[in-house]
């Protein structure tokens, strides 16, 4: 998904935050306190930006040049050379650490080749970097710098790119069975100018931007989340005097976190409290050992992990304009922030690699996205060929536009213009003039109605055989499921209008081909619902009340409007709402799992089918950069199914409405889990 932002919200934003710093601070302070660098390395010929490379011997840490036509040098913290590799004209640089390349965990250097503006990949191996990309990855724009992000909601490794012409491009990286690192943009972000710098807090997700006539702009940084925006500060505007340059993230945990930044123009150096929204805290002025200011610092980088002579670790800070030629300055980070009075905390070792908040699958297979933009597959429902597995189908809804049939390969197979058909479910064997067919019902918004089809398995096509108009009698028919009843054998179809009330009909035989929906029950639950499932075995309905929780109800006609709260959202941390989409895995014996879309947090919660259905974990669906199939996020609707849906899907399956369907960014679709995977991660069963 393209997010561009207007030259309206980047004129509202600097005014708001103009207003917020208030007139004392448009000035520079007129005094700022002066840090000497603790080390200065020998001259490097050119530097465009460097890292400290960190081994697990102290005595093999190395800092990596991007020396432009150079290509990457190696120099030990001393500044002695150690080596160096072709890289093009190597500009900006970053790194990350346990990086997955055939199974084991490698350091992965980024770097940028402005010979062709492309991105290249390198592991550090034997105290050198190797390269290890599959290709040159072409950017289609002239690059700045490049910055590496982990996500911390799905542990995927992330390279973003900055342009001259103000663009931000997220690419996921992923090592292909060769071992060679490849990457796929997920996302485009567009500023109108040139952005020098970036940065990313793998922690906290954040992202940051400098803009260079602009100033410092935070993002979040996860690709399947709104960019979301925020000025942190403003060129003329704010603090910076003219022009924003190069940045940096220092992580002394709790109370000791803070974003770097540099004004280009005075070459001060800023500070601001990253866990509080980035207030300013304060600015320094950078001198080598010698006592020659750094009068243009250029790009950054913080290093929490103490060092020889520097317990809290070190800014490492480029100075291309050295009188002895351009080379590095260390700076001890308790210099920096003992100037200001701040805290250097606790530094935490950047090499260590948080786990994804929950175990993580992954999709095989996607559905081609709906036809309509904006918020608009909502519900899928799955038939499975007990003949041909491989032949199963998937119906999923378009609620702007109506309803697609879908191959297990994502494929349209056919596309029903029909109206705004919300939710989908089907159900097998309904006696229609004599013959079992398989039934299909759909919420209908257009005509507020249930709308009723026939699924022509071996035509592959849905048929309408509503008798006419089947109106709802709601202001606007949103959820559905439906339910076969073990003790009539009768069908029934449950839709909810989104004040929160819910109706029944059963469904019948109106003797001319056509099916009708006959109104049987009412009941409400005080807030908006929308996903259900019902349990066909045991006569029980379960319903999400999207800001509430899990509710667990009869089924059948006569049920009243009794009910049972399986699980609140606010009584399970692994929960947030909304709470949308149900679906059931089947191990048969009254025994199974209930599948429940957690919105909020991009997750799925397992319920225990039977008994009290007893929470058993959650799991999220992350990318698969080698299929080129992102993960999934805002799921909506769901279904779930435990027979074999051929290929991959030999256990079952569950598909999933995708809110942000990236890499590339496309309208929204469906992704295709086996459950295997679920089962792998949590520990469940599989029908067998």
């Amino acid at each position: 998904m393209t997010n561009r932002l207007t030259g309206k919200l980047f004129g509202a934003s600097a005014m708001v935050l103009a207003m917020a710093i208030g007139g004392t601070a448009m000035a520079q302070d007129a005094a700022v306190p002066v840090v000497t660098a603790a080390i200065d390395t020998t001259s490097t010929g050119e530097a465009s930006s460097g890292v400290i490379v960190l081994d697990a011997d102290a005595r093999h840490h190395r800092l990596v040049s991007a020396a432009g036509l150079g290509g990457l040098e190696v120099f030990d913290l001393t500044g002695a050379r150690v080596g160096a590799i072709p890289a093009g004209e190597a500009g900006g640089l970053d790194v990350r650490y346990g990086f997955p390349i055939k199974g084991q965990a490698e350091t992965l250097l980024v770097s940028t080749d402005k010979t062709d503006n492309s991105l290249r990949f390198f592991a550090m191996r034997n105290g050198l970097p190797v390269e290890v990309g599959a290709r040159s990855v072409p950017l289609g724009f002239a690059v700045e710098d490049v910055c590496l992000l982990r996500n911390a909601s799905d542990g995927g490794l992330y390279a973003v790119a900055v342009g001259d012409g103000g663009e931000i491009e997220q690419l996921l990286l992923y090592a292909n069975a060769a071992g060679q690192v490849d990457a796929r943009s997920t996302r485009r972000i567009n500023l109108p100018s040139k952005i020098k710098y970036c940065v990313a807090d793998d922690a906290t997700g954040q992202l940051y931007a400098s803009q260079q006539a602009v100033g410092v702009w935070r993002f979040n940084g996860d690709p399947e989340a709104d960019a979301a925006p925020a000025l942190v500060d403003a060129a003329r505007l704010g603090r910076i005097s003219e022009e924003s340059g190069s940045l940096a993230l220092y992580d002394g945990g709790q109370g000791a976190r803070y974003l770097i930044a540099t004004d280009a123009s005075s070459g001060r150096l800023f500070v601001y409290d990253h866990s509080a929204d980035d207030a300013y805290l304060g600015a320094a002025s950078l001198t080598g050992r010698g006592g020659a200011a750094i009068k243009e610092p250029g790009a950054l980088q913080a290093v929490g992990t103490p060092l020889a002579g520097l317990p809290a670790g070190a800014l490492l800070v480029t100075d291309e304009d050295a009188a002895e030629g351009a080379n590095y300055k260390l700076v001890s980070i308790a210099a920096v922030t003992g100037a200001l009075n701040l805290s250097a905390g606790a530094p935490q070792d950047p090499r260590a690699v948080a786990a994804p908040r929950f175990p993580a699958v992954v999709a095989l297979a996607e559905t081609a996205p709906v036809g309509s933009p904006g918020d608009a597959a909502d519900d899928p429902a799955i038939w499975a060929d007990p003949a041909n597995p491989a032949n199963s189908l998937v119906i999923g809804t378009d609620k702007k536009a109506g309803l697609n049939l879908y191959d297990m390969q994502g494929r349209v197979i056919q596309h029903l213009p029909d109206g705004k058909m919300n939710n989908v479910d089907l159900r097998e064997g309904f006696m229609l003039g004599g013959q079992p067919i398989v039934l299909v019902t759909a919420s209908d918004r257009t005509s507020k109605a249930v709308a009723i089809y026939r699924l022509d398995t071996e035509a592959r096509r849905l048929i309408n055989i509503a008798d006419g108009v089947q109106p709802t009698g709601q202001g606007d028919p949103y959820g559905q499921c439906m339910y076969r009843s073990a003790r009539s054998g009768k069908t029934y179809v449950f839709i909810n209008d989104s004040n929160g009330e819910k109706r029944q009909w059963e469904l019948v035989d109106a003797g001319n081909g056509k099916v009708r929906a006959v109104r049987v029950r009412d009941f409400a639950f005080a807030s908006q619902v929308e996903g259900c499932v019902a349990d066909d075995a045991s006569g029980l309905l379960f319903v999400a009340e999207e800001d509430v929780g899990l509710w667990r109800l009869s089924a059948e006609p006569d049920g009243g409007s009794a009910m049972t709260m399986v699980a609140r959202i606010t009584e399970n941390p692994a929960l947030k709402d909304d709470m949308e989409g149900v679906g059931l895995y089947d191990l048969g014996d009254g025994r199974g799992y209930l599948v429940a879309s957690s919105q909020g947090n991009d997750s799925y919660a397992v319920f225990r089918r039977e008994g009290d259905q007893a929470y058993l974990g959650s799991f999220i669906v992350v990318a698969d950069g080698q299929r080129g199939i992102d993960g999934v996020s805002e799921t909506d609707g769901l279904d779930v199914t435990s027979r074999n849906l051929g290929p991959g899907f030999e256990h079952g399956a569950m598909i999933a409405q995708d809110g942000r369907n990236v890499l590339p960014g496309e309208n929204q679709n469906f992704k295709y889990v086996p459950w295997k995977s679920i089962a792998d991660a949590l520990g469940l069963e599989v029908l067998r």
